[in-house]
């Protein structure tokens, strides 16, 4: 575990200072001029046609409307819309004269929508590997500092069982005919989710509470940077000061390409695409594009060297925090010492830390698990063996009574000081939304 001495979370005032020595070169003055020119497109066709209820309307809706104020959310924003427009360049999609290409003139537009579709692939594929790597680094980083042994373990079984339960429900909304739209609604919503437990292990409340009272060792400055680290006007703000007006512009640009295209299909039968539109299309989606990896490669590397935590000198302050809850006991000789623990939900984590006050000579005791079930039979979870010392943990497959249990029958004469912890760590339930909520 990486040492936390004399350091303490970022702070906003040190983001400011920090980004200062990465300055993101202005974006493109085609960028505006495009973003305006497909805007002025749009607008003559909805002035012809006027949207259609659905996703028509909801995307002339959204344009109205600012773009997302977090960063994350934009980068959510943006990977939907090229979902979106890759689905309407795929030629299963194209209006039905077009995939027909009865004219030169539309089989050189499937050509240009065939460069197009290269075009946007590739930028999708860079924003999920940025994403994906950027998620894992922050786990990792904040995986350091959690102690190395089986708490730490502890905290990744946790976290790969809810992603997977997350990833189920993608999969089950998927199956059930949802649209790109919904899927991405309950991605953001599912990363919202991920968001408020992070700020729960860090207050030690929710679903964490018993897990984070258990966690001795964890430091406080972690619990510290986790909670704070997403505040309204916390860290994060600083970042969304600094980089958000280029991605919002960004994140405009692709939702008018989008809304541009999808118009163009829904019309293509009675107004066919414009030279001159055709060619602005290409041109905005070769900048988009290009400007937009080029956001990424930079926010990439702004992330990758921006630390979590700085030295207390830096930020003015310390804190700290004894949380030391092991109890200590004495075993005399030809004794044992039970701990009994009734668990009510399998998947639970019995977990264990124990070790023995030395003396001038080494001493060991006896450990054992034991499983009772509500019937009364009894099983052994952990044989018997003779430890100095040991930590474990293991997920429960039953409910019922499980038995720890230290043994010094075997000690004629020496009594045993043993330092230990126990805890029953419920598995962390995913939240369930309220009735009201499930019916939207």
């Amino acid at each position: 575990m990486a040492s936390t001495e004399g350091i303490v979370p970022i702070t906003r005032a040190f983001l400011a200072s920090y980004y200062d020595t990465y300055q993101f070169s202005p974006l493109s003055n085609d960028v505006a001029r495009l973003s305006s020119e497909i805007r002025s497109f749009t607008a003559d066709l909805l002035n012809s046609s006027p949207a259609a209820e659905g996703e028509e309307r909801l995307l002339v809706s959204e344009l109205e409307s600012e773009p997302p104020h977090k960063v994350d959310e934009n980068m959510w924003k943006n990977r939907e819309h090229m979902e979106e427009i890759l689905y309407l360049l795929e030629k299963p999609h194209w209006p039905r004269s077009l995939q027909q290409q009865l004219s030169p003139d539309d089989a050189e537009l499937a050509t240009i929508i065939d460069r197009l579709h290269q075009k946007f692939q590739t930028s999708l594929k860079t924003l999920e590997s940025f994403q994906a790597k950027n998620s894992e680094r922050v786990f990792n980083t904040v995986m350091t500092y959690i102690p190395q042994d089986f708490r730490g373990k502890l905290i990744r079984q946790q976290r790969d069982r809810s992603e997977r339960n997350k990833q189920a429900e993608v999969d089950a909304l998927v199956s059930s005919g949802a649209s790109i739209r919904d899927r991405y609604a309950l991605l953001w919503k599912q990363q919202m989710e991920r968001r408020r437990l992070l700020a729960q292990l860090g207050s030690a409340t929710g679903v964490y509470k018993t897990l984070v009272k258990y966690l001795v060792g964890v430091p406080q400055v972690l619990l510290d940077f986790i909670r704070q680290i997403n505040d309204d006007d916390g860290p994060m703000e600083e970042q969304r000061q600094r980089y958000g007006p280029p991605l919002y512009r960004l994140t405009t640009m692709v939702l008018l390409i989008r809304l541009f295209i999808s118009l163009s299909w829904g019309r293509f039968e009675t107004r066919k695409l414009k030279k001159e539109e055709v060619a602005v299309l290409e041109q905005a989606a070769d900048v988009y594009t290009t400007e937009f990896e080029r956001f990424i490669t930079f926010i990439s590397e702004v992330f990758a060297n921006s630390p979590f935590f700085i030295s207390a000198e830096v930020a003015g302050a310390l804190e700290g925090r004894n949380n030391d809850d092991y109890k200590e006991i004495s075993v005399p000789a030809g004794k044992t010492h039970e701990v009994s623990l009734s668990v009510d939900a399998i998947n639970s984590y019995i977990a264990w830390d124990f070790s023995l006050v030395q003396g001038k000579i080494n001493l060991d005791i006896g450990f054992s698990v034991e499983y009772t079930n509500p019937s009364g039979e009894k099983s052994l979870i952990l044989p018997y063996r003779r430890f100095e010392s040991d930590q474990g943990n293991f997920c429960t497959c039953e409910v019922g009574n499980y038995k720890l249990l230290w043994d010094n029958s075997y000690s004629s004469f020496f009594k045993k000081a043993l330092r230990y912890k126990v805890d029953c760590i419920p598995p962390v339930a995913e939240p369930v939304a309220p009735a009201t909520e499930a019916k939207e």
